[in-house]
């Protein structure tokens, strides 16, 4: 299997202190290595996966060469731009295909937190088999302990897959719900939390491409050339329209099934999922740093150099970085890239 890291996102969830220059896969958030390292490590122990390519942003290059571990530089693709999930994906299909369209490809994000390694390697085993043995496009989905509403939601059959009993046909894709929707689908109980994680045959994946965005296969077959030639291709980059994987292809496509992953997941992609896999004190609080709660419950305090104290307040995260401060209710933690805008649109820039 050739899998594909994608890491050219900019965390703005986990401002200040994911910023866009430092973004969350390069932090050392659980740890003393980096999301991205783990991300890598954890793929290398899997004996189905023969090569691992990052997908990322020119300004990016140079730090993933230097800092990260057990990556072939000529494996680390540059997107010249941030142009959504499906493009970055559907290039390397492409370039992928000039070799072999039998090839089984993975696309994995670059900084979630897995625990359980030999769960997460079954459901990947199952993926490949599930991909390897017709025309499926194949998801992990992880089954929801609480009603989200920072994922995005998977629905399917119930009624399992005859080769695997843990894989299911797919009824539907669903963006990320409100928080009513989200307990209702959490309550009827066949839906799971999209993972991100996509496995299919390079064939099967440029059909069904070509199928939902014929538009877009046009533009990566010439990419595909020019990267397998080592040449620039941002003038045909600049043309490209951004859309997702989720909205682009899977949420049209009818051959996708979703594995449930055993493994314990969670995505680091705000305030409250760190505070969920971190261990708090008696009272729920949770101090990353240099910290202290008193008379309060259920807060997070990350402040690696500046006291920082919460008195009689309850569900509240606190962020110290150098530059900036970030003070809110938990309920907002989703609400953070709201506030990355704010500063991008108001001549604060340099803080984001």
């Amino acid at each position: 299997m050739k899998c594909v890291i994608l890491a050219g996102g900019s965390g703005t969830r986990f401002w200040p202190y994911s910023r866009y220059s430092n973004p969350k896969q390069f932090l050392n958030i659980i740890g003393d290595k980096s999301m991205l390292q783990m991300t890598i490590e954890r793929l290398e122990k899997i004996k189905k996966i023969t090569d691992i390519y990052i997908v990322t942003r020119e300004d990016l290059y140079d730090r993933i060469i230097k800092e990260v571990v057990g990556i072939d530089k000529n494996k680390v693709i540059v997107e010249p731009s941030g142009k959504n999930t499906a493009p970055a994906i559907g290039m390397m299909g492409a370039y992928f295909a000039m070799e072999d369209t039998d090839d089984i490809m993975g696309v994995f994000p670059a900084d979630h937190f897995i625990v359980g390694h030999r769960k997460f390697e079954k459901a990947i085993n199952t993926a490949y088999h599930l991909a390897k043995k017709g025309k499926n496009l194949v998801t992990i989905g992880i089954k929801p302990n609480h009603p989200s509403t920072a994922y995005g939601y998977i629905q399917y059959d119930e009624k399992s897959e005859q080769d695997h009993i843990d894989a299911y046909h797919v009824k539907t894709f669903a963006e990320k719900p409100h928080k009513k929707l989200a307990e209702r689908f959490v309550a009827s109980g066949d839906f799971m939390w999209n993972a991100g994680m996509f496995f299919w045959r390079v064939g099967t994946f440029m059909d069904s491409l070509e199928k939902h965005i014929p538009d877009l296969v046009e533009s990566l077959t010439k990419i595909a050339t020019k990267i397998h030639s080592g040449r620039s291709f941002d003038d045909l980059w600049e043309f490209i329209d951004p859309i997702s994987i989720d909205y682009g292809l899977l949420e049209k496509a009818k051959n996708i099934y979703v594995i449930s992953g055993e493994f314990k997941w969670n995505d680091i992609g705000s305030w409250n999922a760190l505070y969920r896999i971190l261990s708090s004190d008696k009272n729920g609080n949770v101090i990353m740093g240099n910290g202290k709660v008193m008379d309060a419950g259920n807060n997070l305090i990350h402040s690696n150099d500046r006291f920082t104290a919460i008195m009689g307040l309850d569900d509240v995260v606190v962020v110290n970085t150098d530059d900036a401060t970030l003070v809110m209710h938990k309920d907002k933690v989703e609400e953070v890239k709201d506030l990355v805008e704010f500063l991008k649109a108001n001549g604060q820039k340099q803080l984001t």
